[in-house]
C-alpha cells in the first residue's frame, strides 16, 4: 500500500501543472484555461501605476500576446510584505483572460508577469490559472 502511494505521488510530482484537468463541457463549450492576473498599482508607499501607465501596459504587453480579448477590472488588494514584515493594502488591477491551455499561453502570461514586475518595480505579480468552459 505505501509503494503505490509513493508511485502515485511520484506519478502526480512529474506531471505538475503542466497541464490542467480536461473540463467536460457542455455543447457550445469548450474546454479553456482561465487565467487571473493580480496586478497592486503601489510602488513603494504611493500609488505610482497611474490608469495611463496600466493602460499603456496593457497595450503594450498583454493585448499583443493575447488579442482575443480580454476583461479588467479595478480592485483593492492586500499582501504581506515579507520584507518589511508588514501588511499592505493597495489599489489594483485584476485581468481575466480565457485562452486554449497551450505551453505558449502560459509562457505568454509569464512574461506579461515579469514585464510588469520589471516595468513598474514590483515584487510579485499574482497568477491563477483554472480549468475551465467558455463560449463567446
Amino acid at each position: 500500500m505505501i509503494r503505490l502511494g509513493f508511485v502515485f505521488l511520484l506519478a502526480f510530482s512529474v506531471t505538475g501543472c503542466a497541464g490542467l484537468p480536461q473540463q467536460a463541457c457542455a455543447p457550445g463549450q469548450q474546454a479553456m484555461l482561465s487565467a487571473e492576473l493580480l496586478f497592486g498599482r503601489k510602488i513603494g508607499d504611493r500609488v505610482g501605476v497611474s490608469e495611463a501607465a496600466f493602460r499603456s501596459f496593457v497595450d503594450a504587453e498583454v493585448t499583443p500576446r493575447f488579442p482575443d480579448g480580454l476583461t479588467i477590472l479595478d480592485a483593492s488588494g492586500q499582501y504581506h510584505d515579507r520584507q518589511n514584515s508588514r501588511l499592505i493594502r493597495e489599489p489594483s488591477k485584476l485581468v481575466l483572460i480565457a485562452t486554449p491551455d497551450e505551453t505558449e499561453n502560459r509562457e505568454k502570461l509569464a512574461a506579461v508577469a515579469e514585464a510588469y514586475k520589471r516595468r513598474f518595480d514590483q515584487q510579485s505579480v499574482g497568477l491563477i490559472l483554472k480549468p475551465a468552459c467558455a463560449s463567446f
